[in-house]
């Protein structure tokens, strides 16, 4: 009897190959990548020139008021405003060429005496009829050219007393920039309005100022007692 033969088949142990990636090739990560970020600059771009066409010019912040003096006035004087740092300096120069400097600063509320000749600086707080003339003064900056005539006819005239306390010294990180810039390394001391000096205290000095309200104000200062 014949031998029969039986052949097996063997499967391969080869694997079939692994079905391609239906994900999105790099590429085209790359390209929508480009697209989003030149996307987000031209977004920004589009923004700041848009706010910058809308902003309003800014105004000249310094302005200078002039203020004309009759022959034989004492008062020569000046005022710069500066409208972003929200002060007024008047600058007071007597007939002997030494300038005074009072500064209103409405920023912080002060006002700040820089006598001529002086190494120190005399401060107050604001009351209600010094931001009356602060106001005043930003309103003639905004519209008035011609020098203004002071005094005149109408102007009206008084003295105010400031004492000066002595043993209060202002630290000069307290007074504000403005007052900091104006008496930078001289003594800044406080002052308080006062009704007068007492018979024994002498007027140590005094300033003769007019304001655009048609008032000419005589500030005399004196030491109070310790």
């Amino acid at each position: 009897m014949e031998p029969q033969v039986v052949s097996c088949t063997i499967p391969s142990s080869e694997t079939s190959p692994p079905a391609e990636s239906k994900s999105p090739p790099r590429r085209f990560w790359v390209v929508l990548a480009v697209i989003l970020v030149c996307g987000s600059i031209c977004s920004a771009v589009a923004g700041v020139l848009s706010f910058t066409q809308r902003s309003p010019k800014p105004l000249l912040q310094v302005v200078r008021l002039n203020f004309q003096t009759r022959p034989a006035s004492q008062v020569n004087q000046s005022a710069f405003v500066d409208k972003a740092k929200r002060t007024i300096t008047y600058y007071v120069t007597s007939p002997s060429n030494q300038t005074t400097a009072v500064l209103f600063d409405s920023k912080n509320g002060y006002i700040c005496y820089k006598p001529a000749e002086q190494n120190s600086c005399y401060l107050r707080m604001m009351d209600a009829r010094d931001w009356e003339t602060v106001q005043m003064s930003f309103n003639l900056s905004e519209h008035r050219v011609d020098p203004l005539l002071l005094p005149n006819d109408r102007t009206m005239y008084y003295r105010e007393f400031l004492g000066i306390v002595s043993g209060r010294a202002v630290q000069p990180e307290d007074a504000g920039e403005a007052v900091r810039s104006l008496c930078e390394q001289v003594p800044i001391y406080w002052v308080k309005k006062k009704d007068g000096p007492a018979k024994q205290r002498l007027i140590y000095l005094c300033i003769d100022i007019c304001f655009p309200s048609n008032i000419c104000v005589s500030i005399c200062f004196y030491y109070l007692p310790d």
